[in-house]
């Protein structure tokens, strides 16, 4: 199995509405560190997993909408406690789309898995992992 990972960031605001979060209950801000990586079991004709362009730029979209924005008023959240988890999956969600609608060049189809990972701290990540 071959990947390419690329990196971004995000910085957004939420609450987790429940009491397990204890402080966290209320409004926060958190910044989050976003791999994204995609798998392929083989190489193309020039030796690639993926487009390294491709990939940041789907990345740099998807990311778009959930930065310098309060998730709580994300309308594509709505209803959800926006754990990394949740966030990690939302994220994944729409790069599969992506991968689907070839968004990410000719090789596109040969995308058999993504891994999307949230680093909070140095103390925290969570991810998501799914083969396609």
């Amino acid at each position: 199995m071959f990947a390419v990972e690329v990196r971004d960031h995000i910085m957004i605001a939420h609450s987790l509405p429940r009491p397990v979060f204890g402080p966290a209950q209320a409004m926060h801000g958190a910044t989050f560190v976003t791999d994204a990586a995609f798998f392929t079991r083989d190489l193309d004709e020039d030796g690639l997993a993926v487009d390294i362009g491709a990939a940041t730029t789907v990345l740099g979209e998807v990311l778009k909408p959930l930065n310098y924005q309060n998730l709580d008023e994300v309308e594509a959240l709505n209803g959800k406690v926006t754990t990394t988890e949740v966030i990690a999956k939302f994220i994944f969600d729409r790069l599969a789309e992506a991968v689907a609608d070839g968004r990410l060049g000719p090789g596109s189809h040969r995308i058999c898995k993504i891994r999307v990972t949230l680093h909070e701290s140095h103390a925290a990540r969570g991810w998501y992992e799914a083969e396609l």
